[in-house]
């Protein structure tokens, strides 16, 4: 990708994307808006974030599914309402050829509010100074 070609927004990621795929992003934005209101939209690692005293939760697009990454502990505290799913330690794919579950990534997102609401404001990684 070309510096000029730099996804500025959520609304530009989302508008390269097919109409059928826009609408599961759409659904995913809508459903983590509802549960972080206040949570800041911006565009990291090239990807839809959300922040709220650090990264809250990313979300992107791919061929055959959307990813959600609510870190690792966001993943261990639902591992089992995700067995269904395909994930990692941070992550899970939900196929485009199933309904979005979209109870559970809101349920998901208010664990990840309340995490982050409790931890100091400011302080996010650190550079170790060695």
């Amino acid at each position: 990708m070309k510096p000029s070609d730099e996804i500025a927004n959520i609304d530009d990621y989302i508008a390269t994307h097919p109409p059928k795929i826009q609408s599961r992003l759409m659904a995913m934005r809508r459903t983590i808006r509802k549960q972080a209101p206040e949570a800041e939209e911006r565009i990291s690692y090239r990807i839809p974030t959300f922040y709220m005293n650090g990264n809250l939760v990313h979300f992107a697009a791919f061929d055959r599914h959307v990813g959600f990454y609510p870190g690792a502990a966001g993943i261990a505290a639902f591992q089992e309402a995700l067995s269904g799913y395909k994930s990692a330690k941070g992550s899970v794919q939900f196929p485009h050829d199933v309904p979005l579950p979209l109870e559970l990534v809101a349920e998901i997102v208010r664990f990840r509010v309340a995490q982050q609401a409790a931890k100091p404001a400011g302080r996010g990684r650190r550079r170790r100074s060695e």
